[in-house]
C-alpha cells in the first residue's frame, strides 16, 4: 500500500510540474546557454581550452561541457522549479486534506523528493536531446550515447537529488516557505563554489569534493590529474587554430570520481530526514508567520524597523490625493513597501547611498541594490492571483491592461535608487548610464512577463539571481553587464538590453490582455 501511495505521490508531482509554463521557459534558457557556450570552432571561439589548446568536440568533450553548464543552472533553477508545492496546496485547499490523511511524514517527503527527481531527470533528457542535435551540427566525431549518459549520470544526478531534497526541506519548514527561504538557498548555492576554489588552491585537499553537489571540484581534479596541468578554462575562449587540439578520452572518468559522486548523492538524500521530522503538515500556526509577540528576535526586528515603517505611512494618503495613473502607481508602491519593512529599508538605504556614495563606491551600490530590487519586484505581477484578487483588480477602471501598466511602473519606481546611480554615471560615461537605466527597465519588463506567464515569482528570481551571480564572476563580459555594475557594457549591449526589455514589455502587455480576454 505504501509503494502504491509513493507511486501516486511521485507521478502526481511530475504531472503537476510538467504542466507549468516555467518548465518550458527554463528549458529554453538552459538550451540557449548550452548553444551559446559551445560555439562553432570555425568562428575562432571554442568551449574549452587546456594548456591554451582547443579541446576537440568529441562526445566526451561535449558531454562534459554541456553537463557542466546544466549542473550550474540546475543547482539553482532546479530548486525553484521543484519548490512551491506547499504554497499551492495551501492556496487550493489541498493542504488540509493532505494533512488529515494517514500518510506519514516520511512517505510524503520521500514521495515528493522522488517526484522532483523524476521531473528534473525528464528536464535533463530534453536538454540532452538538444545537445545531441548540437553535436550533429558542430561535433567532431561520432555520437556516443553511452558516453553522454555516463557523464550526465555522474555530473547531474547528485545535483538533481540535492535540488529536489532542498526544495522539499524548505517547503516542509514553515519559516522557510516564503521568500526568505528562496534567498537563503541562493546563498547556499553560492557557497558550494567555495569547494571548487578550495580544491584548486590546495591540490592535496580532497574532502570538499564530497560536499560539492555541483560536481565542479571533481571535474577540476579529474582534468588536472589526467592532463597534468592546472591551466584549463570553460566557456567561450579564443584559440590558436595552428596548434593541434586536445582530445578528452572516453575513459576520462575514474572509479574515484564515481565513488565521490555516489557519496554526494547519498548525502543529498539526508536532507529528507529533517524534512520529515519538521514537516509542518499544513498546520496554520506552523506555516504562517508567527506573531512577533512570541518571538524575541522578531520582536526586536519589529522595534528596529519601526522607524522605517513611518516612511511608508504617508504614502497611501498621498496616493489618494494624486490624480490619475500616477496616484495608482504610488498606491502600488505603498502596498509593496507596507507589506515588507525590509523592502522599505532596502529602498531607503539604496536612495541614500546613491546620493552620498563616492564615484568609486557606485558600482558596489548598484551591485547590491539591483539584487535587493530584483527580490522585491519579482512578486508584484503574480501577487493579485496568489491572493485571489485578480478578478477584482481586473475590473477596475482601465481593466487588466491598466493593472499591468500600473504594476510595471511600480517596479520601475521602486528602482529609483538604481536610476539615480545611472544618472550620476551618465555625466562621465553616457554609455554606462544608459546601460544602467535600460537594464532596470528591461528587468522590470522581464519580471512582469515571467510573473504573469507563470503566476509566480520564482522563475524570474532564479534566472535573475543566476545571471547576477554569473555577471559578478565574469566582469569582462559586456553582454552580462545588465545594469553597468562591471563597467563592461557597450553601446551595442545596452541597446540589446533595451530591445529585449521592449519585446518583453510588449509580450507581457499582450499576455495580460489575452489571459483575461
Amino acid at each position: 500500500m505504501n509503494m502504491l501511495a509513493l507511486r501516486v505521490i511521485a507521478l502526481n508531482e511530475v504531472r503537476l510540474r510538467l504542466r507549468r509554463l516555467s518548465t518550458l521557459v527554463a528549458l529554453l534558457v538552459a538550451v540557449g546557454l548550452c548553444w551559446l557556450a559551445i560555439s562553432d570552432p570555425a568562428s575562432g571561439v571554442t568551449m574549452m581550452v587546456i594548456d591554451h589548446k582547443r579541446v576537440l568536440y568529441t562526445s566526451q568533450a561535449l558531454a562534459f561541457g554541456s553537463a557542466h553548464i546544466a549542473g550550474i543552472l540546475l543547482g539553482l533553477a532546479g530548486f525553484f522549479l521543484v519548490r512551491g508545492r506547499a504554497a499551492e496546496d495551501l492556496q487550493s485547499g489541498m493542504g488540509a486534506v493532505i494533512g488529515a490523511t494517514g500518510a506519514g511524514n516520511a512517505l510524503l517527503a520521500f514521495g515528493r523528493w522522488l517526484g522532483g527527481v523524476a521531473y528534473l531527470l525528464l528536464f535533463v533528457l530534453a536538454y540532452l536531446g538538444s545537445t545531441l542535435v548540437l553535436h550533429a551540427l558542430r561535433g567532431e566525431g561520432p555520437v556516443q550515447l553511452l558516453v553522454y549518459l555516463k557523464t550526465y549520470l555522474l555530473m547531474l544526478l547528485p545535483v538533481v537529488s540535492y535540488a529536489s531534497a532542498a526544495a522539499v526541506l524548505f517547503d516542509n519548514i514553515g519559516a522557510l516557505v516564503g521568500k526568505r527561504g528562496d534567498v537563503l538557498y541562493f546563498f547556499l548555492w553560492c557557497l558550494q563554489f567555495g569547494a571548487t576554489a578550495g580544491v584548486v588552491e590546495n591540490p592535496g585537499t580532497s574532502w570538499p569534493m564530497y560536499f560539492d553537489f555541483s560536481g565542479l571540484s571533481v571535474a577540476v581534479t579529474t582534468l588536472r590529474e589526467h592532463f597534468a596541468t592546472t591551466y584549463f578554462a570553460m566557456g567561450r575562449h579564443g584559440f590558436d587554430p595552428a596548434v593541434a587540439p586536445v582530445v578528452i578520452p572516453d575513459s576520462f572518468w575514474t572509479l574515484r570520481a564515481f565513488g565521490i559522486r555516489a557519496f554526494t548523492f547519498v548525502l543529498s538524500t539526508s536532507l529528507l530526514a529533517p524534512a520529515a521530522l519538521f514537516f509542518h503538515r499544513y498546520s496554520p500556526d506552523r506555516v504562517r508567520r508567527r506573531s512577533s509577540r512570541g518571538n524575541r528576535l522578531l520582536a526586536l526586528a519589529d522595534r528596529l524597523l519601526r522607524p522605517v515603517t513611518l516612511l511608508v505611512r504617508p504614502l497611501p494618503a498621498l496616493a489618494m490625493r494624486v490624480p490619475g495613473f500616477a496616484g495608482e502607481v504610488l498606491a502600488e508602491v505603498a502596498l509593496v513597501l507596507s507589506m515588507s519593512p525590509a523592502a522599505t529599508l532596502a529602498v531607503a538605504a539604496g536612495a541614500v547611498s546613491a546620493v552620498l556614495a563616492g564615484p568609486a563606491a557606485l558600482p558596489g551600490v548598484m551591485t547590491v541594490g539591483v539584487a535587493c530590487w530584483g527580490v522585491i519586484v519579482c512578486g508584484i505581477a503574480p501577487r493579485d492571483w496568489q491572493n485571489g484578487a485578480e478578478a477584482m483588480t481586473g475590473v477596475l477602471p482601465g481593466g487588466v491592461l491598466r493593472r499591468f501598466l500600473r504594476q510595471w511602473a511600480a517596479s520601475v519606481v521602486l528602482g529609483l535608487p538604481l536610476l539615480m546611480v545611472a544618472l550620476r554615471w551618465s555625466g562621465d560615461s553616457p554609455v554606462r548610464g544608459a546601460a544602467a537605466a535600460g537594464g532596470v527597465i528591461a528587468l522590470a519588463s522581464a519580471a512582469s512577463l515571467l510573473g504573469g506567464l507563470t503566476r509566480g515569482s520564482r522563475l524570474f528570481l532564479a534566472l535573475f539571481l543566476f545571471t547576477w551571480y554569473i555577471a559578478l564572476n565574469a566582469p569582462k563580459e559586456a553582454v552580462l553587464d545588465m545594469v553597468g555594475f562591471n563597467g563592461a557594457a557597450t553601446a551595442l549591449t545596452a541597446a540589446g538590453w533595451v530591445l529585449a526589455g521592449s519585446l518583453a514589455w510588449l509580450a507581457a502587455c499582450a499576455h495580460s490582455r489575452w489571459r483575461n480576454a
